[in-house]
């Protein structure tokens, strides 16, 4: 039997890079996104979710799994000033990263459950810190490190729950960067989308591992900024 993995927004980005990943390693990979997926090697579905029946609609065509990652949200994390941040616009950013989480995670869990499988949550460094007009993105990042820690517990010890808090992670226009942008990065370079591949595949094998948020940030925020 093929392992199974799910992925949340895996039409771009880190999710696209993983769903091609696992696809290419031989796994059989369903991929969740509002927008279409055209990836060789896996089943995208188009879904939202943010909302409780697409999700059911979803896993209706899915018949296990092995590896969940919770991938999907809102990519800009900016919205404007807070005073101007309407609900609507609060919902759309915690739904689409926390509540859909949380949506996916339950409708995987008996899937999971049947094979000793784990979870993955894509969070982020904004968890932890914040540029301005960024609160919603932060509120929802930072509630997805509480709830890898809340799962983790709760499913024990058939499912491993962890999280990846990425940094600055390129998914495109690489050659775009500025030196400053690789040189402030104590590792000398900023991020691509295969070292987050990379821990993805570590927390999947890493038995002994559960309930964590393992930073990839090539080091930013163990850095003092302070202004000369």
């Amino acid at each position: 039997m093929k392992k199974t993995l799910i992925i949340t927004g895996a039409a771009s980005g880190i999710g696209r890079g993983v769903a091609q990943d696992y696809a290419g390693r031989g796994w059989r990979v369903f991929g969740l996104d509002v927008d279409p997926i055209a990836i060789d090697g896996v089943t995208g579905i188009v879904c939202d979710v943010g909302d409780e029946d697409q999700v059911a609609a979803a896993f209706a065509q899915i018949d296990g799994c092995d590896l969940l990652v919770n991938n999907a949200g809102v990519a800009d994390p900016h919205r404007g000033p807070f005073e101007d941040l309407t609900l609507a616009d609060w919902r759309r950013v915690t739904d689409s990263h926390l509540t859909g989480a949380f949506l996916v995670t339950r409708a995987a869990v008996p899937l999971l459950r049947a094979r000793k499988g784990a979870i993955v949550n894509m969070t982020s460094t904004r968890a932890q810190m914040s540029e301005p007009h960024s609160e919603a993105y932060a509120a929802s990042k930072g509630g997805l490190s509480a709830l890898t820690h809340a799962l983790a517990i709760s499913l024990g010890p058939d499912i491993r729950v962890n999280a990846i808090a990425p940094g600055w992670i390129v998914t495109k226009g690489w050659d775009d960067l500025r030196n400053v942008d690789h040189d402030q990065h104590p590792v000398g370079r900023a991020g691509r989308v295969e070292d987050i591949t990379q821990t993805v595949r570590w927390l999947q094998n890493s038995g002994f591992v559960t309930g964590q948020v393992v930073t990839v940030d090539g080091g930013m925020t163990r850095k003092m900024i302070y202004a000369e």
